[in-house]
């Protein structure tokens, strides 16, 4: 019995024939892709009568060549916050929240008739206690 060779893929097609993608892929590189892209199924760059007029090496060759991998040292950096940006988010941070309607309440803390008796609307459309 004959080794498979390793990187060779054979598939099994519904009707039970083997069909060996390396070998169709190799049988078929020269013929001219499917479109407008004017190339053949290798990535070789076809003229008049499909003729290669660039090899795909060349064009990988010269995309190596003028492509630039370093990147821009000269790219800016983010800046660092101003002091009125600080003093913004200090206050967000130490204000109270106010519940309002919107407001979700966590689970679990359940008012009861009770404490929802003791709150009320005020003209701006915030609960408040009774009385304040």
């Amino acid at each position: 019995m004959a080794m498979k060779q390793p990187g060779r893929k054979t598939y099994r097609t519904a009707q039970g024939k083997q069909i060996d993608m390396d070998m169709l892929r190799k049988k078929n590189e020269l013929t001219p892709a499917v479109g407008n892209a004017k190339v053949n199924a290798r990535g070789d760059e076809l003229g008049t009568g499909g003729k290669i007029v660039r090899r795909r090496e060349d064009i990988v060759n010269e995309y190596y060549k003028n492509t630039n991998f370093v990147p821009n040292e000269s790219t800016p950096k983010k800046a660092a916050p101003s002091a009125a940006t600080e003093e913004k988010t200090a206050k967000k941070t130490t204000s109270k929240k106010k519940i309002t309607a919107k407001t979700k309440e966590p689970e679990g803390e359940i008012p009861s008739a009770s404490e929802e008796a003791e709150w009320e609307e005020n003209e701006a459309g915030d609960f408040v206690k009774k009385g304040e």
